[in-house]
């Protein structure tokens, strides 16, 4: 039986990986075998990281949102509460933003619907 030396496709096998591997330090970059654990695992962080990124805007959105209602004696819950039952729709990230870009909208938010 003759030899195969796949050459092209375990190089290009390879050079992908370790294209996915730049940036990453010492040998983490450099050898194959290392920098295909180090790529499998970075790869499973940043899939991680997707799903904790959107955690942590909508808790950050909720904190300013209870700061700016704090000012007219009320609670982030029963803020929330209020808006449900004026069946108002905004959701917390256009809230977050009302409140620090115009603060003004925002209080007359709350006066209309905390009647």
């Amino acid at each position: 039986m003759t030899r195969v030396k796949r050459g092209n496709v375990a190089r290009k096998r390879r050079k992908k990986i370790l294209k996915l591997a730049k940036g990453f330090r010492g040998t983490h970059s450099k050898l194959f075998r290392i920098s295909k654990q180090q790529v499998l695992k970075s790869l499973k962080y940043s899939y991680i990281g997707r799903k904790n990124n959107k955690r942590h805007y909508r808790r950050l959105w909720i904190c300013r949102i209870n700061a700016a209602t704090r000012q007219y004696n009320l609670t982030y819950s029963q803020f929330i509460h209020l808006l449900k039952r004026n069946r108002i729709g905004l959701n917390r990230k256009m809230l977050a933003q009302v409140a620090i870009i115009d603060p003004i909208s925002f209080k007359h938010l709350v006066s209309s619907i905390y009647k």
